[in-house]
């Protein structure tokens, strides 16, 4: 596990950008952390390294959004579990068939994400008292390490 300081929205909008080039279909990453932590900042920085169209806000109160990609790639399915009420809420969503086809980002999903894949990124983010973020990346599978030293720099 390695931590990334986010000092500013626009440092944690680039890590998610540098993040997102990076992305290919059936990658499931987990941002985890609680309200005003930098969830969906962090996702719309990811949307934009992967180049996929639309607006992308907090899915709150539709649960899930697919945005489609401008050129070549694969969509980004963003997904919000807070208010889901269970795993079995989270079956109902299918959203196995939606890990294999595109690139899956779900917010409040640390409680799910080992039942939705093996292999995922689990980013939990922490806002400090000086108002830093800080990313906490806890990779779970074979070949996320050496993916996250190349967008590390």
């Amino acid at each position: 596990m390695s931590t990334v300081e986010l000092a500013t929205p626009e440092a944690a909008l680039e890590f998610g950008r540098r993040l997102g080039a990076g992305l290919r279909a059936g990658d499931l990453v987990v941002l985890d952390g609680p309200l005003g932590a930098g969830k969906t900042v962090l996702a719309k920085g990811i949307a934009a390294g992967m180049g996929v169209t639309g607006q992308v806000t907090s899915p709150t109160f539709v649960i899930a959004r697919v945005h489609h990609p401008a050129a070549d790639g694969p969509p980004l399915v963003h997904v919000d579990a807070y208010r889901l009420g269970g795993l079995e809420d989270v079956d109902d969503l299918d959203l196995d068939t939606d890990l294999t086809d595109a690139v899956v980002v779900v917010e409040w999903g640390a409680e799910v994400a080992d039942r939705l894949a093996d292999e995922f990124l689990l980013i939990r983010l922490h806002r400090r008292a000086d108002d830093v973020r800080e990313a906490e990346l806890e990779p779970h599978g074979a070949d996320w390490p050496q993916r996250l030293a190349a967008v590390r720099g």
